[in-house]
């Protein structure tokens, strides 16, 4: 009977132990991704979902990233520069919730690992560190973003993602513009 209790509270041990380790928060990109791939199976706008996905991510990042800059910057530029990506992606992103909801595709409601990981080491920088850090990532960031949304404006299924994709990639390349500027700048 002892050899019985004893093996239960083990396992019963274990068996918390493992539930502990399984409350590990999924990345909130992955399972939009997941979910879209099961309702949008076989249908024309799975790649534009993928699209979609991606832009939520991003704009949300750059968001976060842009009200972080008006904290942890030193130089008057880059804090406004950071004003200009919160209220220029935020405007963005409710364009996209509201794009998404139509099209039945699911967005992530928090960073990826991925944003999340470079938002947490910009977070640690202030000043001309941050200032720099922060700068090189946004012309970087823009250089992809735009290189992603013209892509979509050109091969996206769903009429209407090609057309707001289309629609922002002048707005990308004056963020792009904008952080350049300020790369030769503060250099």
């Amino acid at each position: 009977m002892k050899k019985i209790t004893l093996s239960s509270l083990a396992l019963a041990a274990m068996l918390s132990f493992a539930a502990c380790n399984s409350n590990k928060t999924e990345d909130s990109t992955e399972v939009a991704e997941e979910q879209n791939d099961a309702k949008l199976d076989d249908t024309k706008i799975e790649d534009d979902a993928e699209f979609a996905v991606d832009a939520a991510d991003g704009g949300m990042m750059e968001v976060k990233l842009g009200e972080l800059a008006q904290t942890n910057a030193a130089a008057a530029e880059v804090k406004k520069f950071g004003k200009t990506m919160s209220t220029d992606h935020a405007k963005a992103n409710e364009e996209l919730i509201a794009l998404a909801q139509q099209k039945n595709i699911t967005l992530p409601t928090a960073l990826s690992d991925d944003k999340q990981k470079k938002y947490d080491d910009l977070a640690k920088k202030t000043g001309a560190d941050f200032d720099k850090a922060y700068i090189d990532f946004m012309v970087e960031d823009h250089k992809e973003d735009i290189k992603e949304f013209e892509e979509a404006a050109s091969d996206a299924k769903d009429a209407e993602v090609k057309a707001w994709a289309a629609g922002k990639v002048p707005a990308l390349k004056h963020h792009l513009e904008m952080a350049q500027t300020i790369h030769d700048a503060i250099k």
